[in-house]
C-alpha cells in the first residue's frame, strides 16, 4: 500500500439500489438511494443516508416517516429515470403510475420490480455534511417476492446505458445520467447518484 485514496474503491462495497418515498399532506414523492441497512434487531431498526439536495430529504425531515422499496433485478431504467432524474419539487413523480400502493402510514410504494417495502419512522437524525444519515424504528415490513435485489454492479452491467455517440454532452460515468448541454457547470450535481461535475466525461 502507498498511502493513495482511490474512490473507486469505495463502489467495491456491496450498495443495493432502493426507492425512497415519503409524503407531505396530498404531496408524494421518491427518490433513488443506494444506502439502507438494518441496525438493530431489537428494537427493529434500520438507517438510510439521504443527500439533502433531494426533496424526499425535506419531506422526511419534516415529517418523520418514510418507505423504503427494496429493488429487483428486473428493474427496467425507466424506474431510475421515473425517480433519479427530475426533482420532487418539480415533477410528480407517481404521475405515469397505474398504482397507488400503500402502507399503513400512508405513503406510497413500489409493487413492481421490489421484493420488500419497509415503512419507518425516524428516531434520530445525524449531519454529515452533504447527507443526512436518519436512524428510523420499523413500524411495518412485507416481503414482496422471491426476486434478487439489485446491486450497484449489477446496475453497471447490465442496466446503466451505455454510451451514446450520437448526443452532445456529458455523460455521469458513476450511473450513466446523460446531461444534454454543450458546458457544464463546475457546481453540477448528478440528479441520480449525487455525484459531481468531475466525474462527468463528455460524449463522444
Amino acid at each position: 500500500m502507498d498511502g493513495a485514496l482511490d474512490k473507486a474503491t469505495m463502489f467495491k462495497l456491496s450498495y443495493g439500489l432502493f426507492i425512497l418515498t415519503t409524503k407531505d399532506g396530498n404531496k408524494d414523492n421518491g427518490c433513488v438511494i443506494n444506502t439502507a441497512v438494518q441496525l438493530t434487531e431489537r428494537p427493529l431498526r434500520i438507517s438510510i443516508a439521504v443527500n439533502k439536495a433531494n426533496f424526499s430529504h425535506d419531506i422526511i425531515t419534516k415529517t418523520g416517516e418514510f418507505n423504503v422499496s427494496i429493488l429487483t433485478e428486473s428493474v427496467p431504467l425507466s424506474i431510475f429515470e421515473q425517480f433519479g432524474f427530475h426533482s420532487g419539487k418539480d415533477v410528480d413523480k407517481f404521475a405515469s403510475c397505474d398504482y397507488n400502493d400503500r402502507t399503513t402510514s400512508g405513503i406510497r410504494y413500489l409493487p413492481k420490480h421490489t421484493n420488500g417495502v419497509i415503512s419507518a419512522k425516524v428516531s434520530g437524525t445525524f449531519d454529515f455534511g452533504t447527507h443526512s444519515l436518519f436512524v428510523a424504528d420499523v413500524t411495518e415490513a412485507k416481503v414482496l417476492s422471491n426476486e434478487r435485489s439489485v446491486t450497484y454492479q449489477y446496475y453497471f452491467d447490465y442496466i446503466k446505458p451505455k454510451s451514446q455517440t450520437q448526443r452532445k454532452g456529458f455523460v455521469c460515468k458513476i450511473c450513466g445520467y446523460v446531461y444534454e448541454g454543450d458546458t457544464l457547470s463546475d457546481d453540477f450535481i448528478c440528479p441520480l447518484c449525487k455525484h459531481g461535475a468531475n466525474d462527468f466525461e463528455r460524449l463522444k
